[in-house]
């Protein structure tokens, strides 16, 4: 493909850059410029300059990539954790919840506290979608009763999740970095020990200086520990491996049941509780279906067939084989949005690359695993920040200077390569 083609059917991608941050910029504001807003002008670019197909043809095409299964499945899960965060917030599962932690934890140990409950939490039940739908609206809680910054405490849940995205056994990207990689989910495991450690470890003395700052208030109401129990059973079927969309109707049940026992709402004002949650959802959704209907248009183009291309070109060694495998995975994470989908799209050429040039395949894995998660973590119009954003009601680009794990895991995991570090698997 040549380069004024492969960057033609890219260029949807710099005209969102255009108009959401060029605008920003220009604005000396941020939020100005609705994503939503830039979606769409980014949309209406991409399905006009598809040549070669009829009009309903292209909008066909955005259309399928705006509701393809794994997309509606996301959509599904932000409805049913709208509705179950705002119904538990109603009933005072919130205000129990971090009356319960900050009895539990001394102020400087909250940061960190929830940084090791995330970790702990995505690494058990292996998705960085349910720790966040979990621990965002608890995090919320906190700062405010503790006047902290929700972005950042929002932040830290959002890292956390990501440590055990990438660690866990159970994870859809470690099972399909394995795969294509042909080796065994321990193999991979020992090799991200080594890359993701470090900063976690890191990450957490970080949160502990920070932590210092912030102050549990004086007089902490008393524990409600019944109004507890939709997140503790949240918590522990989703630890168990029961599907997100189980775990949440569970929830939703049991905030019902109990908001009516305790005379917060009856069944009406529980109702119209989910209802306003749903409701809230509502950009989310808008953002996360334009978002999935633009990607799909850049790769009916070709786009991320070019990036491939390039990226595979000029590769010489062994350590340029490892950059450009993690270069690979990162770039096309970037154009789907979706770190499981990125791994599945290069995980047969990164097995390629690797076979050629002599790489363990346990650290090929790592590679693919480790890149896509730090660069599924960083993108405003990832699932992941967007559902954060969603359940804190902030604006997503508000979180990502917060982020601090998936920035310092992506430093330590390039230099990994150029240190040939671990030595055993390069």
């Amino acid at each position: 493909m040549s380069n004024k083609r492969g960057l033609f059917a890219l260029s949807p991608l710099f005209v969102f850059i255009a108009v959401y941050l060029c605008g920003s910029l220009l604005a000396g504001d941020f939020y100005k410029i609705p994503l939503t807003v830039a979606f769409m002008a980014a949309s209406i670019y991409a399905i006009a300059i598809s040549g070669g197909m009829s009009l309903n043809k292209r909008i066909d095409f955005y259309s399928k990539g705006a509701s393809s299964s794994n997309l509606m499945l996301m959509l599904w899960i932000f409805v049913m954790a709208g509705a179950f965060a705002h119904s538990a917030k109603a009933m005072g599962s919130i205000d129990a919840t971090v009356a319960l932690t900050l009895s539990l934890l001394p102020g400087n140990m909250i940061l960190a506290g929830l940084f090791i409950a995330s970790c702990f939490i995505s690494l058990s039940i292996g998705t960085s979608v349910g720790t966040i739908v979990a621990l965002t609206p608890i995090a919320t809680g906190l700062a405010a009763s503790t006047d902290a910054n929700t972005a950042l405490l929002t932040a830290v849940v959002v890292g956390g999740a990501f440590f055990g995205d990438n660690l866990s056994f159970i994870s859809d990207t470690t099972i399909v970095a394995t795969t294509t990689q042909h080796c065994r989910l321990s193999d991979k495991f020992r090799v991200n020990l080594y890359i993701t450690i470090p900063p976690a470890l890191l990450i957490l003395l970080l949160y502990i200086f920070i932590g210092a700052n912030i102050h549990s208030p004086s007089e902490i109401a008393q524990v409600e520990y019944i109004k507890v129990t939709p997140y503790l059973m949240v918590l522990l079927t989703a630890i168990f491996g029961m599907n997100v969309m189980a775990v949440l109707t569970i929830g939703l049940l049991l905030t019902g049941l109990i908001g009516m026992l305790c005379g917060s709402y009856d069944l009406f004002g529980w109702l119209g509780s989910m209802g306003t949650g749903i409701t809230n959802m509502g950009e989310l959704i808008i953002i996360t279906m334009m978002a999935g209907g633009l990607l799909e248009i850049i790769k009916v183009n070709g786009g991320i067939d070019f990036i491939i291309e390039k990226m595979t070109a000029h590769v010489s060694s062994k350590r340029g084989a490892e950059l450009s495998i993690a270069a690979l995975v990162s770039l096309v994470n970037a154009c789907t949005a979706n770190n499981t989908v990125a791994i599945l799209t290069v995980g047969h050429i990164s097995k390629n690359i690797g076979d050629r040039f002599g790489l363990d395949n346990r650290k090929c894995a790592s590679i693919l695993d480790t890149f896509s998660c730090c660069m599924q973590g960083l993108l405003p119009y990832g699932a992941q920040v967007l559902m954060a954003a969603g359940l804190a009601q902030l604006n997503p680009i508000q979180i990502i200077p917060y982020l601090y794990y998936p920035m310092t895991l992506g430093i330590v995991a390039l230099c990994a390569i150029l240190l040939r570090y671990p030595k055993k698997y390069s």
